[in-house]
């Protein structure tokens, strides 16, 4: 009745899809060189030519200068931002105008613009991407020279590669994302890429899409103020660090002046640097490590990084789909319901009375007519029946059985991989994101497997609804009245 399925991402990201699984996938070969998490110090003090390129343009276009207090390092994730002198807590490192940042607004304001109109917001930024990236004289070429091929996102990974998440959620999840990636781009090149071949003269492909599609997962800010997709030059250099625990005034729009109105992008840091350090913010508090390999190529080893999602549905062969559902609906609840489950954390409060209601059927049936509707979730907030409650321990005990049957490793394989150390980064990734998922299905099948053994100490409705009558005794013993 309850089935275990695949993680649908709930991913905070700016763009929203469907995930399904691609029997096909394009493989892209990331010859990218490998990330590491941890870096606190600038590694080169001279920048390649290309970044010492994209720092002049800058400098020529008055965006920074001799006084700004950061500058392009290269650092071992790749490219950050280094302190060029001490920075106090909330201070601006770096204001960015909005001429330069790269949007919808930018996109309609472009050569293309006439052609994108009816594009998605992503889909219209990814082209012009690719279509400045391949010109030979675009005004962007020194921001585009900088920015990477590939990351380590699961996305970019090979066959080979993928092999190595085999039964987790992020597996799933990662082919959903590329068949959305060529289904999105087998429409746009037949709708607008070939139509108008004067305004693409020269081929635009699947990898080309996909490489835009992950620019923009990895670098775009979104919660901005009337901006949800838009990619700051300079400003998307600030690499993430997982000792930062706040989100808070890392970035803001602002006004350029009393007498402007032009907008600024201003770039705090969130903590005090020293100069020669790098400049670090937290990217985001709620991805779980496979959401952060998905979107970024690395992960965290914070236990609560570690998640798997139960997804939960009331089946429309159930005689009772109706009143199922309008219960459900009433409690801000679907006919499927997805719950977050975070390592070391309380299962989602909903998730129990959703189990019950899905479950609920026989003798327990009487509870979904009308009379209780107005009162049903409080009562299925507590065990409802000896039957119903053992029902869903076993359900979700043999899903979850199903689902660690799915790896190819077991945990402690897994933990011996990281302590013998040394793992590229994707297996690192690999290695980290299915340990986890494991250790949150072992958690979830503890928690049902305990509360089965505890069926025969639990109070169920009929119980409860005896002793508010007062016809049952605080031991469960029925209370004769004797008759005068």
């Amino acid at each position: 009745m309850a089935t275990l399925f695949t993680l649908v991402s709930s991913s905070s990201s700016v763009f929203f899809f469907p995930i399904k699984t691609l029997k096909n996938p394009p493989i892209i070969h990331s010859r990218r060189p490998p990330f590491s998490l941890t870096c606190l110090r600038s590694l080169e003090t001279n920048p390649p030519p290309p970044v010492q390129t994209f720092w002049k343009w800058l400098s020529d276009q008055g965006v920074v200068s001799s006084k700004t207090p950061v500058k392009p390092g290269i650092v071992l994730e790749g490219l950050g931002l280094v302190a060029q002198r001490n920075i106090a807590r909330n201070e601006a490192v770096l204001e960015v105008p909005k001429r330069f940042w790269i949007n919808p607004d930018a996109v309609a304001a472009s050569e293309i613009g006439s052609v994108c109109g009816g594009l998605k917001p992503w889909v219209s930024v990814a082209l012009f991407l690719i279509r400045e990236r391949l010109r030979d004289e675009s005004p962007w070429r020194s921001y585009l020279d900088i920015l990477p091929e590939y990351t380590d996102s699961t996305i970019y990974w090979s066959e080979e590669e993928l092999v190595e998440i085999q039964g987790t959620q992020l597996l799933n999840t990662t082919l959903g994302v590329k068949e959305y990636v060529q289904s999105e781009f087998l429409k746009v090149e037949e709708e607008v890429i070939l139509p108008h071949s004067q305004l693409f003269p020269f081929p635009v492909t699947l990898d080309d899409f996909l490489w835009a599609f992950g620019i923009l997962r990895s670098r775009a800010f979104s919660r901005l103020r009337g901006q949800n997709l838009v990619l700051i030059p300079l400003a998307d250099l600030i690499n993430h660090s997982p000792s930062i625990t706040t989100e808070e005034y890392a970035w803001e729009i602002k006004g350029a002046g009393l007498f402007s109105r032009d907008q600024l992008f201003s770039l705090r840091t969130p903590v005090s640097v020293k100069a020669g350090e790098q400049v670090l913010i937290q990217y985001d508090l709620d991805k779980s490590n496979a959401e952060l390999a998905l979107d970024y190529g690395f992960i965290e080893s914070r236990p609560n990084r570690n998640s798997y999602t139960l997804t939960l549905e009331i089946s429309e062969s159930d005689p009772f789909f109706g009143d199922k559902l309008d219960i459900a609906e009433s409690n801000g609840l679907s006919e499927i319901a997805y719950f977050d489950i975070v390592l070391g954390q309380p299962l989602p409060a909903a998730m129990l009375p959703y189990l019950r209601l899905v479950a609920l059927g026989g003798t327990d049936a009487f509870l979904l007519e009308s009379i209780f509707r107005n009162t049903i979730w409080g009562h299925l907030e507590l065990p409802v029946s000896r039957a119903n409650e053992e029902l869903i321990c076993q359900v979700v005990q043999d899903a979850c059985k199903s689902a660690l049957s799915g790896y190819l490793t077991t945990i402690e394989e897994d933990e011996k991989l990281k302590e013998e150390g040394n793992l590229h980064p994707r297996l690192k990734i690999a290695v980290g994101v299915r340990a986890g998922e494991k250790k949150v299905l072992q958690q979830i099948d503890g928690i049902f497997r305990e509360r089965e053994r505890e069926l025969d100490q639990l109070e169920y409705y009929q119980e409860r609804r005896l002793k508010d009558l007062g016809l049952c005794g605080e031991q469960g013993e029925i209370i004769f009245w004797e008759s005068k």
